[in-house]
């Protein structure tokens, strides 16, 4: 078969591959040979790839461009194999060159169909014109006409309302005003401002005319049902004869006003929105205002009582004093808790049967909060300068908001009067004046008479941590500082608390170390202890903070916040354990305390061996060699050369009992024997050689006199002189197993292979049967070349 002369009448590889397996095989199918058959397959595969949608025949030289290129691909292809091509193929190849000839065809035919319409398009471009503007016209009196109808509704909707008072249908009037509320709502989006206006201020007459008349038939309800309760009653009111028809003007009246919320909300909005954004600073203590306003009749009831709050505490009355905020706080408290009866008793019912979700009492208390709020925030103002009654006013009002939340229930998501705490310029000041006042005290309690003894020193089952007054005072200080802010709203001003806390701690931890290093030079005395104490006090309740869920908490928000305050200087290691819980916010300070208290214990312990060693002279200079032995060991009496020490030791022991709590106490003794045991083993013991009877008698001073002292505060007091223990019981060993153990240890030394390799035990299994754990086999051997006795000499 010839090749195609033209790119036009090619296909590519993959279809002439595909054609030939599939479509050529199945002839009557896809090619058949006769032209009706070809012509109705072009016609589908049109129809398939344009449709019937004109527009879409510009898509046409898109197909065209890839079915010549594909033509092209193939005919490069078939060049190839020339006359080897199958039949089949230049088939398709024809039936191909068909199709490209009938698109060019409908090509033709589409670009014709394609100017008529341009043509017909340009010649309907004036009469779309005119529709056009006609439409445009139409919707210009559509919106008028919509524009007039809306004032209209709005006339309406006022003759309504008139109408309606004029016959004393407050109900229906009710119902237009809601209307016009709704109405007002609908138009918020739209840009008729005139139209706005003009519907907010009728809606505003007519709303202020039914509010009016209505708070004003409530008012004489209220009074009538002694409204309001400004005492106690000392006894309950006899029901008038007209309660009945009282208690229904009451909940008529209390439901007409619910209904009127809407609009009151509407206009409370409108008149206070200006107002706020001009006059009102932007705090960042300031919690955001997600309650609803106040309902109607609440407004209406507190009016009474807010007339009198203004009259007593502002002005020149002697009740509006800065030194006394606990008259107008406790004020407000105790109408809260007198009128509690009535808001329950009388308005909540009502309430819940108009389907309001409220509270009375709390909408009361709402209420008269707001008024609390105004007089603070005035009032911290003005005391910024004035510390005492700054810390006065800050205490009045912590007070006031823990009775508000456990006496009267109020809730925890609304916002009491902490917030007014958090305003930057009051905290601040809170914090330098918390800072300043305790400084202060720090300084007084630790130059005061009874700084150093306890106040529980009489008391046993209290005094475990014998904790100075100093130390008990300032935690105590601390505790309250803790309580003052453990109520904020913030966590963040909850961590700048927390700071001040950590550095009021390390002033007084570098206090007691100015105050140690003057008593340092009679680490012995009571003051020094007494110092001692006080460190290990702040370290254990600071350790007991670590592990609350108040302070971990707080820790879980420094880590979160990122706050350089606490965190401030820790690494990326130590933010994470902080973060896992794995730390404590205290930790830093409790390295600092335990590193002072380290110091402190060792020092005392070097000045207590110091006066040991002093007394101990004589006994390690004593003939222990010369002694002699003594088959009775039930007459040997302690050494006359260690009776000082021993008095010593007791003295000691029974002193640092007495002065020093329990906890420091363990530590002293375990360290006093540990330096004991070495001292005696190093001074005494390696130091001599010994006799059979300086051996007993080195034994029964330690096992009978030494070692009981201990045994007042443990169990196996000699398990804390190891060293002592197991060199008495090498010592006085009998000769004959001395001599085999000695044989034994130097064979080991001199040929520790051969030992292995004969199978036999090694010598500490020897060591463990006589009770020896400590020493090591060359110690041993040094202990029984100290023996006097050997067999020959």
């Amino acid at each position: 078969m010839a090749a195609p002369s033209s790119p036009e009448k090619t296909m590519d590889k993959r279809t002439a591959i595909f054609l030939n397996s599939a479509y050529i095989t199945s002839d009557s199918e896809y090619f058949p040979a006769d032209s009706e058959n070809l012509q109705h397959y072009i016609v589908d595969f049109l129809e398939k790839e344009v449709g019937n949608d004109l527009k879409s025949l510009r898509n046409v030289g898109d197909l065209l461009e890839k079915l010549t290129e594909e033509n092209n691909v193939l005919e490069r292809q078939v060049l190839t194999v020339s006359s080897s091509a199958p039949p089949k193929v230049s088939a398709a190849l024809s039936a191909a060159e068909e199709a490209t000839c009938s698109l060019e065809a409908l090509l033709q035919k589409e670009q014709f169909i394609s100017n008529m319409l341009n043509q017909h398009l340009q010649g309907a471009q004036p009469w779309m014109d005119n529709l056009g503007q006609l439409l445009n016209q139409v919707d210009t009196i559509e919106r008028h006409m919509k524009y007039l109808q809306c004032l209209q509704h709005i006339e309406e909707l006022s003759a309504a309302v008139q109408q309606c008072l004029m016959t004393s249908s407050v109900w229906e009037a009710i119902r237009a005003v809601d209307s016009m509320a709704a109405l007002d709502a609908g138009l918020r989006e739209s840009g008729c401002s005139h139209l706005q206006n003009f519907l907010r201020e009728t809606l505003f007459f007519w709303h202020k005319i039914i509010k009016d008349r209505l708070a004003s038939d409530f008012e004489k309800v209220l009074t009538q049902l002694h409204w309001p309760i400004i005492s106690p009653p000392t006894q309950s009111l006899t029901p008038t004869a007209n309660y009945q028809e009282i208690s229904s003007q009451l909940e008529l009246l209390v439901t007409q006003l619910l209904a009127l919320q809407t609009s009151d909300d509407l206009l409370s909005q409108r008149t206070l929105a200006p107002s706020v954004s001009s006059t009102q600073p932007v705090s960042s203590a300031t919690p955001p205002s997600q309650a609803p306003p106040l309902c109607l009749p609440i407004q209406i009831m507190l009016l009474p009582l807010i007339r009198r709050f203004r009259y007593h505490f502002y002005g020149n009355r002697q009740t509006n004093s800065l030194s006394k905020p606990e008259w107008y706080l406790t004020q407000v408290l105790m109408w809260m808790g007198n009128s509690s009866t009535f808001m329950e008793e009388k308005i909540q019912p009502i309430l819940e049967r108009a389907g309001a979700t409220i509270s009375a009492r709390v909408e009361l208390c709402r209420g008269l909060l707001s008024l609390v709020q105004e007089k603070v925030a005035s009032d911290a103002c003005r005391l910024l300068y004035d510390d005492m009654l700054f810390c006065h006013l800050v205490e009045e009002v912590l007070q006031f908001e823990k009775e508000l939340r456990s006496n009267h229930s109020y809730p925890a998501v609304l916002p009491g009067l902490l917030h007014l705490l958090l305003e930057d310029t009051t905290l601040q000041k809170w914090l330098i004046v918390e800072k300043k006042m305790a400084v202060e005290k720090m300084d007084a309690m630790l130059s005061a008479e009874g700084a150093w003894s306890s106040q529980y020193k009489d008391i046993s089952d209290m005094d475990e941590l014998k904790a100075p007054d100093c130390a008990e005072t300032f935690m105590t200080l601390l505790q309250v500082i803790t309580e003052r802010y453990r109520a904020l709203p913030c966590h963040s001003a909850q961590l700048k608390f927390l700071g001040l806390q950590r550095e009021l701690v390390d002033d007084f931890r570098i206090r007691l170390t100015q105050v140690m290093k003057e008593e340092s030079r009679c680490p012995l005395g009571v003051r020094y202890c007494a110092i001692l104490n006080a460190v290990n006090y702040i370290c254990t309740i600071l350790g007991d903070w670590g592990d609350n869920v108040f302070f971990l908490q707080l820790q879980q928000a420094a880590v979160s916040l990122g706050e350089e305050a606490v965190l401030g200087g820790l690494g990326v290691m130590e933010v994470g354990r902080l973060a896992s819980l794995e730390g404590s916010l205290f930790e830093g300070l409790l390295a600092l305390l335990d590193r002072l208290k380290g110091d402190m214990m060792g020092r005392l312990l070097e000045w207590t061996m110091r006066e040991i060693t002093e007394k101990a002279k004589p006994y390690c200079q004593d003939r222990w060699l010369s002694l002699p032995s003594q088959h009775d060991h039930s007459t040997l009496s302690l050494s006359s050369s260690a009776c000082p020490i021993m008095l010593c030791v007791r003295d000691r022991l029974l002193n640092f009992h007495q002065v020093l709590s329990l906890s420091l106490f363990q530590l002293a003794w375990q360290g006093l024997a540990e330096r004991l045991d070495n001292f005696l083993y190093q001074d005494v013991i390696l130091s001599n050689h010994f006799s059979d009877g300086g051996a007993a008698q080195l034994q029964f001073d330690m096992t009978r006199n030494l070692f009981p002292l201990f045994g007042h505060y443990c169990k196996r007091p000699e398990n804390f002189f190891k060293h002592v223990k197991e060199a008495c019981i090498i010592l006085c060993l009998n000769v004959g197993s001395a001599v085999l153990l000695r044989n034994l240890l130097k064979k080991t030394e001199e040929d520790t292979r051969d030992w292995a390799d004969a199978g036999d035990p090694p010598p500490e299994s020897a060591l463990h049967e006589l009770g020896v754990y400590c020493l090591a086999s060359c110690d041993v051997l040094i202990l029984l070349n100290l023996r006097a006795s050997w067999p020959g000499q």
